[in-house]
C-alpha cells in the first residue's frame, strides 16, 4: 500500500498540470476576455454584447488591429495598457509557465477586478460551501445508507415499493426547483415565514451569545441543505440497496445463515464490510459535488456567497486568475480525497492490495 500511495502522490502534480494545460488552451480560443469586459464597461455596453461583437467576423482572428472590435473609439494606448495590466502582452506559453510556477508555491495570483488575492477570495467564500457541502453529505449518508440497507432486506415488499417511488420522485425534481418550492412555502414567498430567505447568518450574529449563534446558523442553512439533500440522496440509496442485494445472494451469506447466525450478525458482521466498498468509493465525488458544483444553484437562489458562486462569477467576467485558482484548488482537493478513499478501501477490507495492481 505504501508504494501505491507514493505513486499516487507523484501523479498528483502531473494530473493537475494536464488539467490546467487543457483548460488554458480552451480559454485561449474562447471569445471575449477581461480586456473586452473592461472595454464594454468603458463604452457603456454589456459584456454579452461585447463578447458577441469581439467574437464575430473573420477579421477577429486575422489581425491584431481588429482584435477588439468592440473597442472602436477607444484609444489604442488604453488597449495596450489593459493588455499589459492583464499580462496579455506576453506570449501564451510564458503566461502558462508563470502560472504553473506560482501555483507550485501556492501563489494563486490576484483577481483582475477585486483588490484581493485569489487565496483571500477562496478563504472568504470557503466557509459557506464547506457548511453546505459537509452537512449535506453527512445527512445524505445518514439517510441513504440505512434506507438502502432496509430496502435490500425488504426487497419486493410494500416498504421497498413505496420508498422507491419516493426516491424516484426526489431524484426527478431538479434541485433549483425544489429550492424555489421551499422558499415559496417556508421563507415568506407566499405562505409561511419560518426560515430566512438569504444569508448564512443574521446581521446581528456577532452580538449573539454562543447558543443563539448556533441556533441562528442552523436556522439559516435548513432550507439550502434540505434542497441539496433531496437532490442527492436518491442515487446513493439505490447504490447501497443494489450493493447489499449483490452480497446477500452470495454463497458465504447462505453458509453463515446455515451456521445459525442471526440476520443482524450476517448483515453487519459479514455483508456490511463487502457491500460498503462501492459506497465508500463514491464518497469523494459526492463530497466534491456537494462542495462545489451541487451548491452552485443553491448559493445563487439563497444568496449565499460560496466558492461555487465565486467560480461562476469569475467565468462570467473572465476573471482568469480566479477561474484557474479555483480550478487548481478543486483538482487538488479532489485528487487528495480520491487517495483517501483508496486508503479507506484497505482499512475496511485488508484483502485489497493496490500494490499488486
Amino acid at each position: 500500500m505504501r508504494n501505491y500511495i507514493i505513486k499516487r502522490i507523484l501523479l498528483i502534480p502531473i494530473t493537475i498540470l494536464g488539467i490546467l494545460a487543457l483548460n488554458f488552451v480552451i480559454v485561449q480560443f474562447a471569445p471575449g476576455g477581461p480586456v473586452e469586459h473592461v472595454l464594454a464597461q468603458y463604452r457603456g455596453m454589456n459584456t454579452e454584447t461585447t463578447g458577441a461583437i469581439s467574437g464575430s467576423g473573420a477579421a477577429y482572428m486575422e489581425s491584431r488591429a481588429d482584435k477588439y472590435q468592440g473597442a472602436s473609439g477607444v484609444p489604442e494606448d488604453l488597449i495596450k495598457e489593459l493588455e499589459k495590466q492583464f499580462g496579455f502582452d506576453k506570449p501564451a506559453y510564458v503566461r502558462f509557465y508563470k502560472m504553473v510556477k506560482d501555483y507550485a508555491s501556492f501563489n494563486l495570483g490576484k483577481s483582475f477586478y477585486q483588490d484581493k488575492t485569489v487565496g483571500q477570495l477562496i478563504i472568504e467564500r470557503m466557509p459557506v460551501s464547506i457548511s453546505l457541502g459537509l452537512w449535506s453529505t453527512l445527512i445524505i449518508y445518514i439517510i441513504a445508507i440505512p434506507l438502502g440497507i432496509k430496502k435490500a432486506v425488504c426487497d419486493g415488499s410494500k416498504f421497498d415499493v413505496v420508498t422507491s417511488f419516493m426516491v424516484v420522485i426526489g431524484s426527478a425534481i431538479p434541485v433549483f426547483l425544489f429550492a424555489v418550492f421551499l422558499i415559496v412555502f417556508f421563507a415568506g414567498g407566499t405562505y409561511l415565514s419560518w426560515f430566512p430567505l438569504s444569508g448564512l447568518t443574521s446581521d446581528d450574529w456577532e452580538n449573539m451569545s454562543w447558543g443563539k449563534k448556533i441556533v441562528d446558523y442552523f436556522w439559516h442553512i435548513t432550507l439550502p441543505v434540505t434542497a441539496m439533500v433531496v437532490g442527492g440522496f436518491a442515487s446513493l440509496t439505490m447504490l447501497t440497496k443494489n450493493s447489499f442485494l449483490d452480497e446477500i445472494n452470495k454463497q458465504y451469506v447462505l453458509t453463515a445463515k446455515a451456521k445459525g447466525l442471526s440476520q443482524n450478525q450476517v448483515l453487519y458482521g459479514h455483508v456490511f464490510r463487502n457491500a460498503m466498498l462501492i459506497v465508500i468509493a463514491g464518497f469523494p465525488s459526492l463530497l466534491i459535488k456537494m462542495l462545489f458544483t451541487g451548491s452552485l444553484l443553491i448559493e445563487v437562489i439563497f444568496s449565499l456567497n460560496g466558492i461555487g458562486l465565486l467560480g461562476y462569477e469569475a467565468i462570467m467576467t473572465r476573471d482568469y486568475p480566479v477561474i484557474f485558482g479555483t480550478m487548481y484548488v478543486f483538482a487538488l482537493l479532489g485528487l487528495i480525497l480520491k487517495l483517501i478513499s483508496d486508503i479507506t478501501y484497505c482499512l475496511i477490507d485488508p484483502r485489497i492490495n493496490f500494490d499488486a495492481a
